[in-house]
């Protein structure tokens, strides 16, 4: 993973259910979301995305299995990873333009309130 303070990652993580982790290098740490749909592929697409607490940078490394009862048991295998340009952040609103092996193009997240304080509406942009 880049430390370069603009990398991203997105983890495929065999929990409960399958889900996404998507978490990019801010302020030293990785600001993470859980994406239970995976990550949106075509414009105007938009998933739910659970902002959830924020992960040290080396975890953007991690692949491998995490114990059963430890929180997030599970495997967990990087499914893309590159940097990215931040085009707008604060706390109602992130826009990004991810560069990935998978994944290139723009990414926006908001805030979506009406269905809770976490939940953030994940779209892929034009």
């Amino acid at each position: 993973m880049d430390m370069s303070g603009n990398s991203f990652v997105i983890q495929e993580h065999h929990a409960r259910t399958l889900h996404y982790d998507l978490r990019l290098e801010r302020d030293g740490v990785l600001k993470s979301w859980a994406v239970p749909k995976g990550m949106p592929r075509t414009a105007g697409e938009k998933h739910l995305a659970v902002a959830v607490e924020d992960h040290p940078l080396e975890y953007g490394t991690f692949e491998g299995e995490i114990a059963k009862g430890e929180y997030g048991a599970g495997t967990v295998s990087i499914w893309d990873s590159g940097t990215y340009e931040t085009k707008h952040w604060d706390d109602e609103k992130v826009e990004v333009v991810l560069h990935g092996r998978r994944i290139d193009g723009r990414y926006v997240l908001v805030k979506f309130l009406r269905a809770g304080k976490d939940n953030w509406l994940l779209l892929r942009g034009s």
